[in-house]
């Protein structure tokens, strides 16, 4: 609602208009906000152009509660500095003067939109990452209709701020564990455990480890040691061994109570670290939009586990989830891409029609050693139009032909594939390589996501089809036509995400960097406004 000038309050349209017309404002760490010039400009004609953060000479309440925000910034997984958290003392202390009030109310408006933009839909545009999140351009809002209807007057500023972040569970759950690991920080007064090399075996724990105190110290910081609120008290040698078992449960490591290098790693990792883990995972929420952020199907890549999700809003809640396999980590080609999309059929006993790109990399070399090579493995010539045709090595190079394994037992993709169109040809499918699921760590594939137990995913997803059931699944996996197409009555969202931090039943959880999709944010974030939209890389093709 607009107020007007009353003869006590000084006019500070001109002013206002001078610092406002420009889109730049010198003094602020990022000067430049053209991007949201006509946004902050409409929101000042919303009021008349009065001043809307400056009353009698002092900051308003909201203006203080704002400022408030940024500087605890980091408790909602964002930078402080970003929204000139050291800058508003100054600021606040020339508010006597005309100028002085015109600038801090220009810096403040243009701050906070900043704020309540990053806070609902993220800072870095995820296509810049090569990632494919349908509808994030959905994500953007009316900055300045937010502040003009929710902040400005607002009684309660926090309050309106948490309206406009993700409201999905995980999110609030990741923010709770932030403001937790916040507090730990200062805490955190243990001493680094001596390294043991990667190559070196694991070594049961002795009561005569020499960083026996330091190794207790981190378990009862991080709350996987119960010392009866002692934090100097000494437990005896088991139950410090459960305490570390605990720890590897939480940080994705085989949970055998014992010393390797990946254990010690992650022990020594600072709370700092793990904060940045979080504030990265959070900043992914925020370009999922609301029909993604309630997902029927959710892939944690840095977990290797998927969750299958039924109802709505408070309602939305685990059914189920099982173990899978991603993209290798040690190619970044076979890096499995961040994807939200919609689950629009599923394909029993599927043929694999082999990229190009594979079949020139991988296939070809194995022909050329082996003549009967392509009959042993079960693959097939076919022309573009999938017609049979010879096997010439040339024309596989071009990719005139294809290489396809028939369907079947050893197929590459099992007996079954989820499809989810998208423009990396990645998917959720069978595999006849079972072992690989009672791996701690699983990044083996090409770029797809192999299933644990498919059966069980195919009878879920056609639950609402009444021809479908484990039964007529079973026969179609085992003996029904092969590649046969079976649509799903109401596509089902599907995010395949990536967060380094899952909080589990209260329970936070870390992750490796396997992808170094945590790094690259980060480096981006670091780069700072205009933050980059168009993307790094091409869209590799994944498959298998």
């Amino acid at each position: 609602m607009a107020h007007h000038v009353t003869s006590s309050e000084p006019d500070y349209t001109s002013q206002l208009q001078a610092d406002v017309t420009p889109g730049k404002l010198d003094g602020m760490k990022y000067p430049d906000f053209t991007d949201i010039q006509p946004q902050v400009a409409s929101l000042y004609d919303m009021r008349d152009f009065d001043a809307i953060w400056v009353k009698n000479g002092k900051p308003t309440a909201q203006a203080s509660a704002m400022l408030s925000e940024f500087s605890n910034a980091i408790k909602r997984g964002l930078r402080p500095e970003d929204y000139d958290a050291s800058k508003w003392q100054e600021r606040v202390a020339n508010l006597k003067s005309p100028e002085g009030a015109a600038s801090f109310d220009v810096a403040l408006t243009v701050n906070a939109m900043r704020f309540v933009s990053d806070l609902h839909m993220g800072r870095a545009n995820p296509a810049h990452f090569t990632f494919g999140i349908k509808g994030y351009d959905d994500r953007k809002i009316d900055a300045a209709a937010i502040l003009n209807n929710q902040v400005v007057d607002a009684s309660d500023v926090t309050k309106a701020l948490d309206s406009v972040e993700p409201q999905a569970l995980q999110y609030g759950q990741l923010k709770t564990v932030l403001a937790h690991y916040l507090d730990l920080e200062p805490q955190d007064h243990s001493t680094p455990l001596p390294e043991i090399d990667a190559k070196a075996k694991t070594v049961p724990l002795t009561a005569g480890y020499p960083a026996m105190q330091s190794l207790q110290q981190k378990l009862a910081l991080l709350g996987d040691l119960s010392t009866g609120g002692d934090p100097n008290a000494s437990a005896d040698i088991n139950t410090v061994t459960d305490a570390l078992k605990h720890f590897q449960h939480r940080h994705g490591i085989a949970e055998d109570g014992k010393l390797g290098h990946d254990v010690v790693v992650a022990l020594n990792t600072p709370i700092t670290a793990r904060v940045t883990q979080i504030a990265d995972s959070m900043e992914r929420w925020r370009w999922l939009n609301d029909n993604y952020q309630n997902a029927s199907i959710m892939v944690n890549l840095p977990e290797f586990q998927l969750r299958a999700f039924e109802g709505t809003g408070a309602d939305h809640h685990e059914v189920f989830r099982m173990n899978v396999v991603d993209g290798a980590s040690s190619d970044d080609t076979h890096h499995t891409p961040m994807i939200a999309d919609q689950m629009k059929y599923l394909v029993f006993r599927p043929y694999w029609n082999v990229p190009p790109s594979i079949a020139k990399k991988e296939i070809i070399p194995h022909m050329q050693k082996q003549p009967g090579y392509l009959e042993a493995k079960n693959y097939e010539t076919v022309d573009l139009k999938g017609q049979p045709a010879s096997p010439d090595m040339n024309r596989i190079a071009q990719g005139t032909v294809m290489v396809r394994q028939k369907a079947g037992n050893s197929n590459s993709l099992g007996l079954v594939k989820f499809m989810f169109p998208n423009q990396f040809n990645v998917y959720l499918h069978d595999t006849n390589e079972k072992a690989l699921f009672t791996r701690t760590r699983r990044d083996y594939s090409h770029g797809c996501v192999r299933v644990q137990d498919p059966p069980k995913l195919a009878d879920w997803v056609l639950r609402d089809n009444p021809k479908w059931d484990a039964d007529t699944i079973a026969e179609a996996m085992a003996n029904g036509d092969d590649n046969k197409s079976v649509s799903l009555p109401k596509p089902i969202p599907v995010v395949i995400f990536y967060s380094t931090a899952w909080s589990d039943d209260g329970e936070i959880h870390f992750f490796k960097d396997m992808y170094g999709y945590d790094a690259d944010l980060e480096k981006t974030l670091d780069g700072g406004r205009p933050y980059p939209q168009k993307p790094m890389k091409a869209v590799t093709e994944k498959d298998a």
